[in-house]
């Protein structure tokens, strides 16, 4: 939805540098950097993007029962789903915790649940993956992941393909950078690097695109 990029946009939760990269954990080079946790701190925007992420589910996934958050960025977001939508509510660690009961896994498990996991983006789909995993490996039956903002990486379709699970995001980085162009937040320049990049992130030789 470009509403939802626009709002990214506004509230720096993304942000577009391709003349000046970012460096992701992993090493790779960027011209774009997404922190959506940033929404928590904009009631207005956040609740658009949350009636917005309702709409999505109850559009793709009606059946939904249960839902739950990946740790950290997705269990706001969760929560305020949840609590929308009337659904109980939990989430899933990125490890088993280190004392207590040891859990990876945080609210009730009610064995064939139809549950929907919420992450705030995708990148390669890794952490969303193995929350699903771990979901279904409890006995919940997992009807999909969403998340706010996808980087809509070729990398991420083929790994959620590979273990059979649908997913779905607000918007994408394709749509953002049409936004970014029109509201003049980059330049007509700037779209070969940026589409560039997105072909293969772990290729450099965007950055000397002209």
């Amino acid at each position: 939805m470009k509403e939802i990029s626009k709002i990214l946009l506004d509230i720096k939760a993304v942000s577009l540098n391709p003349e000046n990269p970012y460096t992701w954990a992993s090493g790779i080079k960027s011209p774009i950097y997404c922190d959506n946790r940033l929404l928590l701190s904009y009631p207005e925007e956040r609740d658009i993007v949350e009636k917005n992420l309702v709409k999505l589910i109850k559009e793709k996934y009606p059946d939904v029962e249960y839902i739950m958050g990946t740790a950290t960025a997705g269990i706001p977001h969760a929560a305020l789903i949840a609590d929308k939508m009337k659904l109980p509510m939990g989430f899933v660690r990125s490890g088993n915790k280190d004392h207590g009961k040891g859990n990876k896994i945080e609210g009730e498990i009610f064995k064939g649940k139809k549950v929907l996991v919420i992450e705030d983006l995708f990148s390669t789909g890794g952490s969303s993956i193995n929350a699903a995993i771990a979901l279904r490996q409890a006995g919940f039956d997992v009807i999909g992941v969403i998340a706010i903002f996808s980087y809509n990486l070729k990398a991420c379709k083929e790994n959620f393909d590979k273990n059979d699970l649908s997913f779905a995001s607000l918007t994408d980085y394709d749509e953002l950078i049409d936004i970014a162009l029109e509201i003049n937040y980059i330049k007509e320049s700037h779209l070969k690097k940026l589409k560039r990049w997105k072909q293969d992130p772990n290729d450099e030789s965007w950055m000397a695109e002209e």
